[in-house]
């Protein structure tokens, strides 16, 4: 099976109509075959007053609006909602787009990124440490994994998350659920992804990333082995952003990631959206490479 392509509108300094122009351009392109948001509530990019829209609704909004596109939030953040929340969003979001979601979760935002830290004290949420982070995200995963495929009702009483008659209705479309993408690079991160994901996915920057993807790869296929699950089970996705003024550049990283193993490639497009760029891309980057 080859690579699946897909694109990332990071929804920071654009509008709604922006962002729908390029999904709907993209729906009509077969050699894109995913598109996703971004999970900020404040951006992290350009002006820092600027507008920015909020993912899974505006994810839901998208989802009604095409038809063929996988989608998905690359990723969320497990700090800004919930879990059992989160889940209902989602089923919520799969039900709109007939079963197309793609579902990523990430233990959320480093706190060396200062754009991305004020996020929290901005709406008010608690900010924790990345071990915190990362406790919580494996049981997130676990409470939403239950929501969308057990029949009765069920208490939860972790460390991070406690349910009292917590139980999910409608299903999501997707049988047994959507598959989970978790997102991250660290070493914990990394044994949730192997107890919980069924796509993992790199961040990434271009190419100088993709030796730090390899050895990360390398890591989680241990991780696995450790736990009695085939590494390939696991299917391995990296964020590459697109130079529109040196696609040669994104090429070279596309086929790089290839060469490692990575058969899911989310490629960046930055704004302002040229007129035609999903098209762009399709030639001068998937088709060309």
């Amino acid at each position: 099976m080859g690579t699946a392509f897909g694109i990332m509108t990071a929804q920071q300094q654009v509008s709604y109509e922006d962002i729908l122009r390029v999904w709907t351009e993209a729906d009509a392109v077969p050699e894109i075959q995913h598109a996703w948001v971004f999970d900020h509530f404040m951006p992290i990019g350009g002006d820092p007053a600027g507008p920015i829209l909020e993912g899974w609704t505006l994810l839901s909004a998208l989802a009604a609006r095409t038809r063929r596109l996988r989608l998905g939030v690359l990723v969320t953040s497990n700090r800004f909602r919930p879990p059992a929340l989160l889940a209902k969003i989602a089923t919520t979001v799969d039900q709109v787009s007939g079963g197309r979601l793609d579902f990523g979760i990430g233990a959320g935002s480093r706190p060396s990124h200062p754009l991305a830290r004020r996020e929290y004290d901005a709406h008010g949420l608690p900010y924790h440490d990345a071990a915190h982070a990362v406790a919580g995200l494996a049981e997130a995963c676990a409470v939403i994994r239950r929501l969308w495929t057990e029949e009765e009702p069920f208490d939860f009483d972790g460390a991070h998350v406690r349910l009292a008659g917590a139980y999910g209705n409608p299903k999501p479309v997707q049988r047994p659920h959507p598959p989970i993408m978790i997102g991250g690079r660290s070493s914990a991160t990394l044994r949730v992804v192997a107890e919980h994901a069924d796509l993992w996915n790199m961040p990434g920057g271009g190419i100088e990333d993709i030796a730090a993807a390899i050895s990360r790869s390398k890591l989680l296929d241990r991780y696995c082995t450790e736990i009695g699950r085939d590494p390939a089970a696991i299917t391995r996705s990296i964020y590459l952003p697109v130079s529109y003024e040196r696609p040669g550049e994104t090429r070279a990283a596309v086929v790089e990631a290839e060469g490692a193993g990575f058969g899911h490639i989310v490629l960046g497009l930055a704004d302002p959206y040229p007129d035609g760029v999903v098209k762009w891309v399709a030639e001068e980057i998937i088709g060309a490479r």
